[in-house]
């Protein structure tokens, strides 16, 4: 009689739940499943989103109200938060002062739980960028650790997941961040909220890191598994309840759905039942579909096999299929057939099934049917067509014609002098570190996925050639480009010298709104070189370093280094490639300034919103910015140049300021013997870049006077007409 009563108060104090958000879904087929339930509920909270808020200030005002903390009406909650500010430590605060919002590390601002960099296109700040389902006040600090990472798994309080990293700031294995146990059902429910709003706009697999093999779209693991794990809160409710009435000042009309009944979340695309807080679903229905039966095994062959089984039935309806392989969840269908995909061959595998009905109630698994995929015993043909291409003093490049086999091409083993030199998957490889003018040999061989081995390709011999014949004897920046928003910047360097060139010593830094040269970023920092590029610059090739945070194609697909955002110091906010057109670039080697992207000492805003890209006719660097003299502007946002540099000079044209000469150095006294074969413009810069002596010479001048300069270590520049040459020297 208890156990009567009680459930008959639980199905009472369900209805009037359900009752008071019930006329906001009344004309939704809440019967539906799957993603027929998807657009029924994406037609609905897009047909009542009938305000979109202004960023600033509407969305300020909503948090203020929507986010109080229900404990103290002069604070607000703060995502991410967990401490109760009795600590030294702002950042990991649960509350915050509700009139301090701005970006002050004490204030809060607005988090966007859909990170705006992650959405395609960018978010911004209007439409999905100022969607207050998914703004939540958060401590700047946190926020910015956060930053753009993806959520991935993890436990206790919000930080960097210690389990899953994916591509970003970081490269391949940018940590993913955990939101902390308090949020992450709320993280989940705002993404499936954008996800519906919005569909491709904000995938769930741009935002968070999981597998969506087993849902119906994109809707990933990671989110349906904390919406479980971490049941609505009445905060959320209020959230809702806000945004539904627009006689709210900053109401938006809609509601998110997943915070009134987060099962509808499972309804939608599987997996282990939410909390049905109508009580609609889950309290008329426990009995469990009948066990699948007559699982049979076809179509058997290398990596796949298909797989049937006679229907299940049940009380209510059958939904859907659970598919185990060797006792692992694979497939979740709705179909009592499918396909497995991806095995290996020659291998024994387990199949077992369960089924589903309309509120999760799972049947037990049905018995084992096992099966083996075929043997591969047979090799690929043997690569063809082997040819090289831009051969240099250390390095080629060959290609060659795909081989063929019965079952797939898995690798390819490229061989140097008939040693194994790399396995590639692609048709090309890159061939490095080798001595100038010398024979080598090389022959491709195929591998397929059982490991079966291709005879060899045909065999091609290869010359490098005789480095330093170019018509440079230094590298430079090629291009400079500073967006008008946003971070698409980028610095190119080309390698016009005819050799190829080590990255070792070479650095920018950047003069900080024109004051002190800081955040010395080490070109040959393996850490930041993405996969594919080196240390080092091949003849007549660029080396382009952009921002993490860049996002157009021209930039990322050309990029060889990427600087992160959440980088330690001194690379915090990928400095020096955050640069905002006041503060000039520098190219340093061996800690000496050679080459400069803007005026020295100058903090006005001279360098930004534009494209610089190098004149053809210029081949060394140049401590002293000269925009008219030696570079061409591009209109704002401008990324077609990047990747690569046409010179149009010849090696005759710059081999007599080539043949100029120093001696001695270093040099004790305070002459300086001088070799030219033409009269000349000299400028000799210190170290921070100044300018501290300048003189005409001659053709075949002898000496120069140095005793005003100090000990150290000195850049001497020489310029005839567009031809300049670079010399370092030291002063004992």
């Amino acid at each position: 009689m208890i156990k009567k009563l009680f459930l008959f108060i639980f199905t009472i104090v369900s209805l009037n739940v359900f009752s008071q958000v019930q006329s906001y879904y009344d004309d939704v087929d809440l019967q539906l499943t799957g993603l027929a339930l998807k657009n029924e509920l994406a037609t609905k909270i897009t047909a009542t989103h009938v305000k979109f808020l202004d960023y600033t200030p509407e969305v300020w005002i909503a948090s203020k109200t929507t986010d109080v903390n229900p404990n103290n009406p002069n604070e607000v909650l703060l995502i991410y938060g967990f401490e109760n500010g009795s600590d030294s430590n702002l950042e990991n605060d649960r509350t915050r002062n509700i009139n301090v919002n701005g970006g002050s590390p004490s204030d809060w601002n607005r988090e966007h739980v859909f990170a705006r960099s992650l959405g395609n296109p960018n978010l911004g700040t209007v439409g999905p960028g100022a969607d207050a389902h998914h703004l939540r006040p958060a401590d700047p600090g946190r926020n910015s650790s956060r930053s753009n990472r993806k959520f991935g798994r993890g436990s206790g309080n919000s930080g960097f997941s210690s389990i899953d990293s994916h591509q970003g700031n970081d490269g391949p294995n940018t940590a993913a961040y955990y939101p902390g146990d308090e949020w992450k059902g709320d993280v989940a429910r705002m993404i499936m909220y954008m996800y519906v709003r919005y569909g491709n706009v904000c995938l769930p697999s741009a935002v968070g890191v999981g597998n969506n093999t087993n849902t119906p779209d994109d809707m990933i693991d990671l989110f349906l598994k904390w919406n479980v794990e971490d049941p609505v809160s009445d905060f959320e409710r209020a959230r809702n309840t806000y945004h539904e009435n627009t006689n709210n000042t900053a109401a938006q009309g809609n509601r998110n759905p997943f915070i009134d009944n987060p099962f509808l979340a499972t309804r939608i695309w599987g997996g282990d039942s939410a909390q049905d807080t109508w009580g609609i679903y889950t309290n008329n229905d426990n009995e469990a579909p009948t066990v699948p039966t007559n699982v049979v095994i076809s179509n058997i062959s290398f990596t796949s096999f298909d797989v049937s089984w006679t229907a299940s039935t049940d009380n209510e309806a059958v939904t859907g299929y659970d598919v185990f392989v060797n006792g692992t969840l694979t497939q979740q269908i709705t179909t009592n057939n499918t396909t497995i995909t991806n095995l290996e061959p020659n291998t024994n595998y387990a199949i077992t099934i369960l089924a589903k009905d309309l509120v999760n109630n799972k049947s037990a698994l049905s018995t084992a049917v096992n099966g083996r995929t075929l043997e591969d015993t047979v090799a690929p043909s043997a690569p063809t067509n082997v040819v090289s291409s831009n051969i240099s003093d250390t390095a080629f490049t060959i290609s060659w014609t795909a081989a063929t086999d019965n079952n797939e091409v898995a690798s390819y083993d490229v061989y140097l002098n008939n040693q194994l030199d790399q396995n590639v998957t692609e048709l090309t490889a890159l061939i490095s570190g080798l001595a100038a003018t010398t024979t080598y040999t090389a022959h491709v061989i195929a591998k397929d996925t059982s490991g079966n081995v291709s005879l060899k390709s045909n065999t091609i011999t290869i010359n490098t050639i005789e480095g330093g014949n170019g018509v440079a004897n230094e590298l430079f920046i090629s291009e400079y480009v500073e967006p008008n928003s946003g971070n698409n910047k980028a610095i190119e360097i080309v390698n016009l010298t005819g050799r190829t060139v080590s990255l070792e010593g070479y650095s920018l830094q950047k003069q900080s709104n024109g004051g002190n040269w800081v955040d010395n970023l080490a070109l040959d920092n393996e850490t930041f070189i993405l996969q594919g590029s080196s240390t080092s610059i091949l003849p007549n090739d660029v080396f382009v370093i952009i921002h993490s945070g860049a996002s157009e194609i021209e930039l990322t697909s050309n990029a060889d280094m990427e600087v992160p955002s959440n980088a330690n110091p001194p690379y915090q906010f990928a400095s020096p490639l955050n640069f905002n057109g006041n503060d000039p670039i520098g190219l340093y080697k061996n800690g000496v300034l050679i080459d400069m992207v803007g005026e020295l000492n100058n903090s006005s805003n001279h360098i930004q919103n534009i494209t610089l890209r190098r004149n053809g006719d210029i081949s060394q660097p140049n401590p002293v910015f000269s925009e008219q003299g030696e570079w061409e502007a591009f209109p704002v946002n401008t990324y077609s140049g990047i990747g690569s540099f046409t010179s149009t000079l010849s090696t005759e044209d710059n081999q007599i300021l080539n043949a100029i000469g120093i001696y001695p150095n270093p040099v004790k006294g305070n002459k300086l013997s001088i070799v030219n074969k033409e009269e000349v413009t000299l400028n000799i810069y210190n170290i921070l870049g100044n300018l501290v002596k300048t003189e005409k010479l001659k053709a075949n001048a002898k000496q120069i006077d140095i005793s005003t300069l100090s000990s150290g270590v000195y850049l001497i520049n020489f310029t005839s007409g567009q031809k300049s040459s670079s010399k370092k020297f030291i002063k004992l």
